[in-house]
């Protein structure tokens, strides 16, 4: 899944949605994510996901 089409289904912003995966470099670069990917693997979206209360179709 894409960051942005994670954060249409939030409800805010690519910017307000790129600060709030910027508080969580950590963990996202933990799980192999990188801050310049566009599509994040499925245990990222699943983490984000249940983080932000983003209810996934």
């Amino acid at each position: 899944m894409y960051k942005n089409e994670l954060a249409k289904l939030a409800g805010v912003s690519n910017r307000t949605f790129q600060r709030y995966l910027a508080t969580r470099r950590p963990i996202l670069t933990a799980m192999g994510v990188s801050p310049f990917a566009r599509k994040l693997p499925p245990p990222a979206v699943r983490f984000i996901s249940e983080d932000y209360c983003i209810d996934l179709p």
